[in-house]
C-alpha cells in the first residue's frame, strides 16, 4: 500500500464550490500531470521550478489550467513502483518521471499513459525507448550525461589530488546502477595505479559511517557516484567532506558550495525545463513517439578554492582555467 505521507496531491478547485451546479458541469476538466521523483520535495525546489517554467512556456500554469499530482519517494527507491501505479490508477494525463529509477518505474506501470522522463544513462540500453529519434511506444524525454561523466570525475580528482594513492567511491546499493559505477571507477583507476575503496550509503544515517570508513582506509580522495539520493543530499555530503578533510568530487554544484572540493556534472535545470516543454506539447496533442529523446550536453565544472586551501592543495592554473566556476 502506498504511503500517503510520501506524496502530495494538489487538486485544483478553482473556486468551483461557489459556482452554480449547471455552470460547473459546463467547465472543461483541468488536465492532471503526475510528477514522479525518487527525491524529496525539499531537495527539488530549483529543479521543479525549472519544470514548471517549461510548462508555462507552453501555456500551462499550475493552479490556472493544469493540476499536478506529486509523488515523491524521498530517496526510497522501493516506493517508486507503487507510487507510479497509483498515478496510473488516478488516470493522469501525462507522467513526468524524473530520475532514472522513476523513469523505469513509470515504464513498468503503464504502456498507455504518455511518460516524459529525465534520466541518466543510455535510455535505449535501459529499455526506456526503442531509439532516440523514434522512441516508440508511450515514452520520450531527456537523456542526461551522468554516468558517462563518472570516468571524467575520476580523472579530475586525480589532477586535483595527484598524491592520492587510494580513492574512495560512494555508491548507493539500492540503486540498480551501483554495479556500473563500481566497474567504471575500477577501469579508470587501474591504469592510474590508484587503489579503490567502495563505501555504501542508502540512507542519511549511513553517511557518517561511510566517511569514517574512508578515513580508516586512508583514502586521499573521494568520488561520489551519480545518484538522485546523493544529489538530494549534496550539501550534507559536501559539509561532511570538509569536516573529515577529504578531497571529494560530486555531480551537482551544491556539493562544492557546501564545502566539497569540486563538482562536474550536467545542467539538470535545463533538462527539467525541457521535460516541462515536452509535457506541454503532449497535452496539446503531440504523441510521445513523435518527440525525439533530447540529449543534455552542457556540463559544469566548479572548484572550491577555499576547500582546496583547507586541504592543503595547490590547484594547477590550467585546471582553474578550465573551470566554469571558481568558488572563493
Amino acid at each position: 500500500m502506498v504511503d500517503v505521507r510520501r506524496r502530495q496531491f494538489i487538486t485544483l478547485l478553482g473556486g468551483a464550490a461557489a459556482w452554480p451546479v449547471a455552470a460547473r458541469a459546463q467547465q472543461p476538466a483541468i488536465p492532471v500531470v503526475g510528477f514522479l521523483s525518487a527525491r524529496a520535495l525539499s531537495e527539488s525546489a530549483t529543479l521543479f521550478d525549472a519544470f514548471r517554467r517549461g510548462l508555462s512556456e507552453d501555456g500551462y500554469v499550475e493552479g490556472k489550467n493544469i493540476a499536478i499530482a506529486y509523488a515523491w519517494a524521498d530517496g526510497r527507491f522501493d516506493q517508486l513502483p507503487p507510487l507510479a501505479t497509483d498515478l496510473v490508477r488516478r488516470q493522469v494525463a501525462v507522467i513526468a518521471a524524473v530520475t532514472t529509477p522513476g523513469a523505469l518505474a513509470a515504464k513498468t506501470a503503464t504502456s498507455t499513459i504518455p511518460v516524459v522522463f529525465v534520466a541518466g544513462g543510455d535510455p535505449v540500453d535501459l529499455g526506456l525507448v526503442a531509439g532516440l529519434n523514434r522512441p516508440g511506444g508511450n515514452i520520450t524525454g531527456v537523456s542526461l550525461i551522468t554516468f558517462e561523466l563518472l570516468r571524467k570525475r575520476v580523472q579530475l580528482i586525480g589532477e586535483l589530488v595527484p598524491n592520492a594513492s587510494t580513492i574512495g567511491l560512494l555508491v548507493n546499493p539500492a540503486n540498480t546502477t551501483a554495479d556500473f559505477s563500481r566497474r567504471e571507477i575500477q577501469e579508470v583507476a587501474h591504469p592510474l595505479n590508484r587503489r579503490i575503496v567502495i563505501v555504501n550509503a542508502s540512507r542519511q544515517a549511513d553517511f557518517e559511517t561511510a566517511f569514517a570508513s574512508l578515513v580508516d582506509s586512508r583514502a586521499g580522495a573521494l568520488v561520489v557516484s551519480p545518484d538522485p539520493f546523493f544529489n538530494g543530499h549534496s550539501e550534507e555530503l559536501g559539509t561532511l567532506a570538509a569536516r573529515h578533510a577529504i578531497s571529494a568530487i560530486a555531480e551537482v554544484r551544491e556539493f562544492a558550495a557546501a564545502g566539497g572540493l569540486a563538482t562536474y556534472g550536467t545542467d539538470f535545470a535545463s533538462a527539467y525545463r525541457q521535460a516541462g516543454l515536452y509535457v506541454g506539447r503532449i497535452l496539446k496533442g503531440a504523441k510521445p513517439d513523435s518527440l525525439p529523446v533530447m540529449q543534455a550536453t552542457t556540463v559544469h565544472l566548479a572548484i572550491n578554492l577555499k576547500a582546496a586551501r583547507l586541504l592543503g592543495l595547490d590547484i594547477p592554473l590550467p585546471l582553474l582555467g578550465r573551470a566554469d566556476e571558481v568558488i572563493e
